[in-house]
């Protein structure tokens, strides 16, 4: 009711992007909801959208939103709700295309889940140059914020809307690599669903992310707390720069773990070709035509190769995933389905972790709660065996796995208690606990010792 209500505010409002928002919402809204739980799913995907908001994913991307909003504040009214209609039309734009890609591989019998994208060496190095060219275009070499999406500036008169509407296509890119709380069920339930269901649990999540922004676009009371524009924005725009690389940086060692440690070469001589085209590009301004063009042509000559040296590099047989063994002294083996099974079958208790590099969610987790020394003592001392399923590339024996607790993405973390031989398989709840997407080690530790208590009671309950 809420979210329907800022529709109806909404369509008062003049300008097409008032119209495409409003007409996006009542398709969520009037989505029918063939199955029982549709509406929790929606509920879900809008506060797991919320919380992608915090993640440390989104935060480069949040940088620029802010930066964009201390410039449009102090306008007219009517020009900053406009700018926050453009960029939610931009994060909901996203989410149904990616909803759309979902549907035709889901047809084409394709494995997907969220996050299946970064799945692809080749998209991981693309978005490692976007990410690199937006810094390039903070650092103010290039003007990439008004040129690449200049793609959408037939959606306003004036190229700023076409920036924010660039800017939400950005944060929702970004996003993909986390999952928030409240994420995973949701989704496993819309990737089961037709496409009306799917379509709307993804536009919830997109609105989800796209709320703060657009409330505090319509909300005058908290935009007067903002400062005023000034030349220090210009310094923070450059500052905002550097998570920008950062975030580069990042892709660049994921994919390191798809296609193997050449692929950071690739990488890197591609950035350098990108900054190059830049500079040509930048010197090409007020020279002579012939000196222009030529320039010109070599920039774009450059960036093909890039690209083309980047896709040819990384993709196919070119690639070579890193080792997923563990290093001497980790307490981890690799998960395998006959690993697991064997197992299982003598007893034994074992804990699953289910991750990928690009998933920073589950880095975090790994980092605080499952390396930390009480936690690794505590598996030794209950004789848990340590799991772990690396979801970077392609697994469909982890996607079945990930299928049997109806989710479609990490990610998850299982803890199967000692038992009889052969007691459960990989998709037995019965005994199984699902241990929460955001560990503490106080949490891994409770699920440890209520696992071994589990097993207690088994075997007195046969004695």
């Amino acid at each position: 009711a809420a979210a329907a209500g800022v529709g109806a505010g909404l369509a008062d409002k003049p300008g097409y992007a008032g119209s495409f928002f409003t007409g996006v919402l009542a398709s969520v809204v009037a989505t029918p909801c063939t199955a029982p739980f549709m509406g929790a799913a929606l509920l879900f995907a809008l506060l797991g959208g919320l919380v992608l908001n915090l993640m440390p994913c989104v935060f480069p991307v949040l940088s620029i939103k802010a930066l964009s909003l201390l410039r449009h504040a102090h306008q007219a009214r009517r020009e900053t709700r406009l700018q926050g209609l453009a960029y939610t039309a931009g994060v909901l734009a996203s989410f149904s295309l990616l909803a759309g890609v979902l549907l035709a591989l889901k047809a084409g019998g394709s494995e997907v889940g969220w996050g299946f994208q970064f799945q692809s060496p080749v998209f991981v190095l693309g978005v490692a140059y976007l990410m690199f060219a937006v810094g390039l275009s903070l650092s103010g070499l290039i003007t990439f914020g008004a040129a690449a999406a200049g793609v959408g500036a037939g959606l306003a008169d004036k190229p700023g809307y076409a920036g924010s509407f660039f800017t939400g296509v950005l944060a929702s890119v970004v996003a993909t690599p986390c999952t928030a709380p409240f994420m995973g069920a949701a989704l496993g339930f819309a990737l089961a669903q037709p496409a009306p269901e799917l379509l709307a649990v993804f536009l919830s999540l997109g609105l989800g992310l796209a709320l703060p922004y657009l409330l505090l676009s319509f909300w005058p009371a908290l935009q007067r707390l903002l400062p005023r524009p000034g030349a220090w924005m210009e310094r923070l725009k450059e500052g905002l720069a550097f998570p920008m690389y950062g975030a580069a940086v990042w892709l660049v060692w994921v994919l390191a773990q798809q296609a193997g440690p050449n692929a950071i070469a690739i990488a890197l001589g591609g950035m350098l070709a990108i900054a190059f085209a830049a500079w040509l590009t930048h010197h090409s301004h007020g020279a002579r035509p012939l000196a222009r063009h030529g320039g010109r042509g070599l920039a774009l000559l450059t960036l093909a190769a890039a690209l083309g040296g980047g896709y040819l590099g990384v993709s196919g047989d070119n690639a070579r995933a890193a080792s997923a063994a563990p290093l001497a002294g980790q307490a981890w083996e690799p998960y395998s389905k006959a690993r697991f099974d064997a197992l299982r079958a003598e007893g034994k208790p074992v804990f699953v972790n289910f991750t990928a590099a690009w998933c920073i969610t589950c880095l975090a987790n790994e980092k605080v709660a499952l390396s930390s020394p009480e936690v690794e003592a505590a598996f030794h001392k209950a004789g848990i065996t340590y799991l772990k399923g690396d979801w970077t590339n392609k697994d469909p024996q982890i996607s079945a796995h990930l299928a049997d607790f109806g989710r479609s993405g990490v990610p998850l973390y299982l803890l199967y208690p000692a038992g009889p031989a052969g007691s459960a398989s990989s998709g037995d709840r019965t005994a199984v606990q699902v241990l929460p997407q955001l560990l503490t080690p106080t949490t891994v530790l409770a699920a440890i010792d209520h696992a071994s208590v589990q097993s207690l009671t088994s075997s007195l309950a046969k004695e």
